[in-house]
């Protein structure tokens, strides 16, 4: 199962290979409040960029150790690459995704204004 997502004028086009999340989590640090996301973590394995990489902006945040990526055209961060408690990871911000019901997803709150 899949769940795909995209930029807001779709140049930024993105599937992640497994079921549509159920949870989300929201965190109140800084850079993640001025991108209003809802976070959902995954492997590097089952994430596929379908767009050129070179079509992609990035923005390396919280001791470079997190790249939130953007679109040059509409501005939308759909997604970001890091490395997380676990090793590699992929943050898709589901209120870019495809088909995934926001208002009913159980969220989660971070703290990383006082943790990051």
């Amino acid at each position: 199962m899949t769940f795909k997502g995209s930029c807001h004028c779709g140049a930024i086009r993105y599937r992640v290979d497994e079921k549509p999340p159920v949870k989300a989590m929201q965190c109140n640090c800084s850079i993640c409040r001025r991108r209003a996301a809802l976070h959902h973590f995954t492997t590097p394995d089952k994430f596929t960029l379908e767009t050129p990489r070179a079509e992609i902006a990035s923005y390396e945040w919280n001791k470079r150790v997190i790249d939130f990526h953007f679109c040059k055209t509409c501005g939308c961060a759909p997604f970001a690459e890091g490395t997380g408690p676990n090793g590699p990871m992929v943050e898709i911000n589901l209120r870019c995704a495809e088909d995934i019901d926001l208002e009913a997803l159980e969220i989660t709150p971070f703290d990383g204004a006082h943790k990051l």
